[in-house]
């Protein structure tokens, strides 16, 4: 596999010092003359157009920041999960206190504030970075003709305009009423006054224009860049969304997300564990829309080309890893992962509040197979590791027993570890999903609904569950905490790997897969034809939602999906109440009501930079 954002990051770092920032900063930047920068004419050329590019790809994870950049992480753990009711902050008390605050909706204060403002300022850096490299490729291809073929070109400007589009749709994501910024603008301090469908279609229209250039499979062979086929799917993306406001997108959304599968451009892994893993065979596989490209062992002394907006989300002391017990998995999610232990079925379709939880090894609970890939529970094999431990845990009176693992690397994954930095076991290559298949497909299966095709729409679901029937987290290890622990069952060498697979039921009973093993017992059933759970266009809805939570649980995308679909201020509500009982900091939570919560507050200092004499240019969202 080639490497993009691995072997040319020095270029991209050149590149950006000399590119500033468009819009909004932390200091009033846009009054002061560069420093330090490099004479920009020596960039004119093939390779300060591909620094440039490659540096607002680098954008999509936190690169400019101090050492509390959480914020500005790619899978958006903070904004996308902790405030959703998949996890907790995590550690303890009295570390990254303005998580907490934004666990429990107190966005007004200043510590919640910073972390805003590193998200607001990184959205607008990729969209700076993205513009510059717009602005670089036209003056090159002006005055040095032969550079680049007219092709290269075009293919140059389609991944900058696809860069520039999730950039602003992330922005649009957490705010709403955003500015948006192009390579010819010069006002750097534009309001955000337009319509909410007008930033829509200005995406929309920048993805199209992207799809038109990009090549069908990556420029140059390297595997992270994007293709016509990724921004056809983040188009469709942007259709869903944009149906939450304006239900006619429905019908576009399912045009694209349709024309996209029948592609085949794109797959399901063939395995849930090989989604998220350091493994080098399943770098940006099948699956993979865009991803932060996480680098390691690249010369960088301090592991920022890492995974690290991920790399707090660790076991704490007592695990290899050391530090530092963020992100840590709700009662309420690992709930979620019950099965009826006939049918296979989430238990979620028929209950909405969760007496009791799958906390230990061995409960008499059946399980989607799913939990053990996504939560670290306690005396569970931790993917190749050892068994999970509680003394793993920071502090589980204030977070919980649980611990994050999509993100975390393999201990037999070769060079995967960048033992650099300040802890050197947490840094990592594992790719950051932005944007995967198998969320394509649920949203494709959403669009399915609306549109009244209910069993195309479960046709996909059964897609993404028989996928998740193909393996379970093994033993993995050979370590004595696992072969003592679990002697008989690890003694057999078919269950030893980190990953076994579950066993088809016989023709009596074929929608079932199967697996008892000491820690869980395994089952995932698929959704038969004339399934209740899809006779009506509300079941369909609420099968799709609940599949959707599953499959891409921690992954920085469960507040967004509740917010489009309405209702969410009911949900969090009604999470709140019965999880405090087990996380008594979420009894001091703010009441999440609507309309002020449909969007997240914009900076305050964004704001006050905005002003042009003493007029604000931005105006805050509505409630804050």
């Amino acid at each position: 596999m080639k490497k993009l954002l691995r072997s040319k990051v020095v270029i991209a770092t050149a590149v950006l010092t000399t590119f500033g920032a468009i819009t909004y900063a932390c200091s009033n930047f846009l009054d002061q003359p560069s420093q330090g920068t490099l004479d920009a004419s020596t960039l004119t050329n093939r390779v300060g157009v591909e620094g440039a590019l490659i540096a607002a790809y680098r954008a999509l994870d936190c690169d400019a920041s101090s050492a509390g950049s959480w914020g500005c992480a790619a899978s958006n753990w903070v904004w996308g999960s902790v405030t959703s009711g998949d996890a907790h902050k995590g550690s303890n008390l009295g570390d990254q206190q303005p998580i907490n605050d934004i666990e429990t909706y107190i966005w007004q204060v200043g510590e919640a504030e910073g972390y805003l403002n590193q998200k607001w300022a990184q959205s607008y850096e990729g969209v700076s970075r993205a513009n510059a490299t717009l602005r670089l490729l036209k003056q090159v291809v002006d005055t040095k003709p032969g550079e680049f073929s007219a092709a290269e070109a075009q293919q140059i400007r389609g991944e900058a305009l696809f860069l520039r589009a999730h950039y602003h749709f992330e922005a649009y994501r957490l705010w709403g009423h955003i500015p948006y910024y192009f390579e010819t603008d010069t006002d750097l301090r534009k309001p955000n006054d337009a319509p909410l469908d007008s930033i829509v279609k200005l995406i929309i229209n920048d993805l199209d224009s992207a799809s038109a250039y990009l090549p069908l499979t990556p420029r140059n062979g390297d595997k992270g860049r994007v293709t016509k086929w990724a921004a056809e799917a983040y188009k469709g993306r942007v259709q869903v969304y944009a149906a939450a406001l304006n239900p006619s997108y429905w019908a576009q959304a399912l045009t694209t997300l349709r024309g996209v599968r029948a592609s085949k451009h794109f797959a399901l892994e063939t395995s849930f564990d090989h989604v998220w893993t350091a493994f080098p065979a399943y770098r940006d596989g099948s699956e993979t829309i865009l991803a932060f490209q996480a680098s390691v062992k690249d010369g960088e002394p301090s592991g920022w080309n890492s995974n690290w907006g991920e790399r707090l989300n660790f076991p704490h002391s007592g695990s290899h890893f050391g530090c530092c017990g963020f992100h840590q998995p709700s009662y309420n999610l690992v709930s979620f992962f019950e099965v009826d232990s006939v049918t296979g079925l989430p238990l979620a379709l028929t209950t909405s509040s969760w007496a009791s939880e799958t906390t230990y090894a061995g409960m008499d609970r059946t399980l989607d197979p799913r939990l053990d890939w996504t939560v670290g529970r306690d005396n569970v094999p931790y993917k190749d590791w050892t068994v999970h431990k509680r003394s793993w845990i920071r502090d589980a009176s204030y977070s919980g027993p649980y611990s994050p693992k999509k993100n975390v690397h393999e201990q037999n994954a070769p060079n995967a570890e960048d033992n650099v930095g300040w802890q050197t076991t947490q840094t990592n290559d594992v790719p950051i999903h932005i944007f995967r298949y198998g969320d394509a497909l649920l949203l494709l299966a959403e669009a399915e609904v609306e549109a009244g095709a209910l069993d195309s729409a479960r046709t996909i679901v059964n897609e993404i569950r028989a996928r998740a029937g193909q393996t379970a987290q093994g033993c993995g290890s050979t370590d004595s905490a696992v072969t003592n622990r679990y002697a008989a069952f690890c003694a057999v060498a078919a269950n030893l790997p980190m990953a076994i697979p579950l066993t088809q039921t016989p023709a009596g009973n074929p929608t079932l897969d199967t697996l008892a093993t000491p820690w869980a017992h395994y089952r995932i059933g698929l959704y038969p034809p004339g399934s209740p759970y899809f006779a009506t266009q509300a079941a369909a809805r609420n099968t799709v939602h609940i599949e959707r939570r599953l499959e891409l649980a921690m992954e920085g995308q469960h507040f967004f999906d509740l917010r489009r679909w309405g209702g969410a201020d009911t949900v969090i509500a009604n999470y709140i109440n019965t999880e405090k009982v087990h996380i008594p900091y979420l009894t001091i939570a703010t009441a999440f009501t609507l309309p002020k919560y449909q969007f997240y507050p914009i900076p305050s200092i964004q704001i006050e930079l905005s002003k042009v004499g003493t007029q604000q240019r931005l105006v805050q969202n509505t409630g804050w």
